[in-house]
């Protein structure tokens, strides 16, 4: 079966259904998808949240970790749910010591290269922006650099679904 290139944006808050979404998404378009882990395993608690998380997917699932270098993996006429850009974009900006131009620099680059593969992209990012500003300066260089690289990934995909309480809203189509 031949996959359609295509990029998706799937984005909203916490807990609004992005991840359920883009995972149904992704099961209605092929058999056996791709999960893509971007996350860092912090602590236990979080480790064992990841299994969780393995687990409920189920065996139909081909889950795959990347911290960073996404591009090295071939996803080459899959559909593939890369969950999630906001803890991708975290990797580059700590990695980078909190330089927002240079871990932009860097996540636009690997998401170009990425995105040359014949696939069908799923990403997950959150809306951290929607929120108040923080007192924090770390924090709202993230929030800046989260907002530019949704932009960035939106302006390229061919569909963007704003979730809101569970529910999609199409943004692009």
């Amino acid at each position: 079966m031949k996959i359609d290139k295509r990029i998706v944006l799937v984005t909203g808050g916490q807990r609004s259904g992005k991840s359920r979404f883009a995972q149904e998404r992704a099961l209605s378009l092929s058999p056996n998808p791709v999960y893509l882990a971007t996350s860092r395993i912090w602590d236990d608690e979080f480790r064992q949240r990841v299994k969780r998380h393995q687990a409920e997917r189920g065996p139909e699932w081909t889950n795959m970790e990347e911290e960073k270098w996404l591009s090295g993996r071939d996803l080459t006429n899959r559909v593939v749910v890369i969950d999630c850009v906001t803890l991708w974009a975290t990797n580059f900006f700590f990695d980078c010591d909190s330089h927002v131009a240079q871990a932009l620099d860097q996540l636009k680059a690997e998401f170009d290269k990425l995105i040359l593969q014949d696939a069908c992209f799923i990403f997950v990012t959150n809306e951290i922006g929607l929120g108040g500003v923080s007192p924090d300066e770390i924090q709202r260089k993230f929030t800046d650099l989260q907002g530019w690289l949704n932009q960035y990934i939106a302006s390229k995909a061919d569909e963007v679904v704003l979730m809101v309480s569970g529910l999609p809203l199409i943004i692009k189509q």
